[in-house]
């Protein structure tokens, strides 16, 4: 059985962000917002949408930091002091399953090696096939409609 864990962003590095002024955001291609609806609002630390009213940050992320072609960055939401999700063996959260995911499977070389674009539900029996690959070392979720990061896939 090829079983996997959903990985959310440590936090450390990103926390102190929050204590930024506006202005200072601002100078770093960041913007504070707050949540008006939910889902729509996915934290990459904790893997849980935002409730309504809660704060984050919308900043660049570069989740593909390898020196490889596939070398990426794009936007992401952080919520103020989220905790780091690191899921349970092979669990797809809510978070995951109820949007359109892009699965990308990576090599040892940091290149896209497998890809699919699924339905949430449909995201676990994806990410096990891919799996089943012994070239691939990991694999990075992406909300499909607007591109963006969502989470490292690592086997458990």
């Amino acid at each position: 059985m090829n079983d996997f864990r959903l990985i959310g962003l440590d936090p450390a590095p990103l926390a102190p962000l929050f204590a930024l002024t506006d202005e200072q955001l601002a100078a770093r291609s960041i913007r504070r917002v707050v949540a008006d609806r939910k889902p729509g609002f996915p934290c990459r630390i904790s893997l849980v949408d935002a409730e309504i009213g809660e704060e984050l940050l919308l900043l660049p992320y570069c989740h593909q930091p390898a020196d490889s072609p596939y070398q990426a960055s794009g936007p992401i939401f952080i919520r103020s002091g989220a905790r780091q999700r690191i899921a349970e063996p092979s669990e797809v959260p809510p978070y995951v399953a109820g949007r359109l995911i892009s699965v990308r499977a990576y090599d040892e070389r940091d290149f896209i090696v497998d890809a699919e674009v699924c339905e949430g539900a449909e995201v676990s029996a994806k990410i096990r096939r891919m799996l089943e690959s012994p070239e691939v070392r990991y694999i990075h979720l992406h909300n499909a409609k607007r591109g963006c990061f969502s989470c490292r896939v690592e086997r458990a």
